[in-house]
């Protein structure tokens, strides 16, 4: 079969492999010359399970970082809780990983036959043909050939939109920073701090390097002269390790994006077109999913069109098994958004200090749901 999918995130080069490893010709349509930028991922088992079903799994762990335990602190230094790194790796199948995206993305692309991805090429268009087949139009006006496209082009997916109306891209109400510090992490302080209006998160990186993150609720647009140094200043007195990892980072290579959000599609699919990733669900990054659940809907997809002899029930079949698999997942990250970010900072601050009062038992079944090993993998059989 014929397939061409437009974008070459994670999700997108996900779906690319998956279906190349069962022999179909793919091509890949990236608007962007370098869809590899970024600082670092978190990989739950959930999307570990989901690269290990694409032949990729081993490849990325042996790339990746444990993360380790998961402690989450007010900016005061109050603990709020601590999930030893056992703990999270009985509970969840394993330990979550970190990687860097610019890996991940090699290791994607590597799966792939040379030229398999065309980049500086956008698809503006695709038709249905009178024999089932589509066209699609890219952005130098060639017109290819497809028996399936896959729409993996993110929130702002026009394809997307053309089955679907209404899906109105909105802005979050906070930006975020991701940078990478020349310095190891200890595992132990691995995990989130939380303050009014603000979180950092910190994970470790191979090579002795750590990943983090932080969020701001400000206008959109909010850019500055010196952006690592807006963050040091949201950071001041916050406990170590934040200063000395944000002393450890280059400038140059902090990043910070406004987050943005739509509703989840209706339709995942007409006719031949099939959305995946945040073509089909944006997810806000609270839970750390957005690219597991992009992973999840490339390996499902493709079990599908395995599993089925038709590409219309292949659709059906992906489709009704990943939306009720995700719209939990994208409920929950929402709810956490608002509660960090979206309401009065003193309310805000006391749901997140009066979180340590849920028992350590629940919150892992809770995370166990979402992200564990069983939770991706087990979908894939399911009918």
């Amino acid at each position: 079969m014929r397939v061409i999918v437009v974008g070459a995130g994670i999700g997108g080069l996900a779906a690319a492999a998956a279906l190349v490893r069962d022999g179909h010709q793919v091509l890949v349509l990236e608007r962007r010359l370098d869809p590899a930028s970024g600082a670092g991922i978190s990989l739950w088992p959930n999307g570990l399970a989901a690269l290990d079903a694409i032949g990729l799994g081993d490849r990325v762990r042996g790339a990746s970082a444990p993360v380790g335990a998961a402690t989450l602190r007010w900016c005061d230094g109050a603990l709020l809780r601590n999930l030893p790194a056992q703990t999270l790796s009985e509970a969840l199948g394993e330990s979550p990983v970190v990687i860097r995206r610019g890996v991940l993305h090699a290791i994607l692309t590597g799966a792939l036959p040379p030229d398999t991805v065309r980049y500086g090429a956008a698809a503006i268009g695709s038709r249905m043909r009178g024999d089932g087949s589509m066209t699609v139009t890219d952005s130098s006006g060639d017109r290819l050939q497809a028996d399936l496209v896959v729409a993996a082009d993110g929130t702002r997916s026009r394809l997307a939109r053309t089955f679907n109306a209404g899906l109105d891209h909105r802005y979050t109400g906070y930006t975020a920073w991701r940078g990478i510090a020349e310095r190891p992490l200890d595992p132990v302080w691995a995990g989130e701090v939380f303050g009014r209006r603000t979180q950092f998160g910190l994970a470790p990186l191979p090579d002795g390097r750590t990943y983090w993150f932080a969020t701001e609720r400000v206008a959109e647009g909010t850019a500055h002269p010196d952006e690592l140094a807006r963050v040091r200043l949201l950071a001041d007195g916050w406990p170590e390790p934040i200063g000395a990892v944000l002393a450890a980072t280059d400038p140059d290579s902090v990043t910070r994006t406004d987050l943005f959000d739509r509703r989840m599609a209706r339709r995942w699919y007409d006719t031949r077109t099939v959305l995946i990733g945040d073509a089909a669900h944006p997810m806000r990054p609270h839970l750390g999913q957005g690219g597991c659940q992009a992973l999840e809907d490339a390996a499902t997809l493709a079990a599908a069109l395995r599993a089925t002899d038709g590409v219309d029930e292949a659709l059906a079949r992906y489709q009704r098994v990943r939306r009720r698999r995700v719209r939990g997942v994208v409920g929950r990250s929402r709810l956490i958004g608002q509660a960090i970010n979206s309401i009065a900072p003193a309310v805000s601050e006391h749901l997140i200090r009066a979180s340590r009062l849920i028992p350590d038992r629940v919150v892992m079944a809770h995370l166990t749901h979402i992200a564990g090993r069983d939770a991706g993998r087990l979908q894939l059989n399911r009918p």
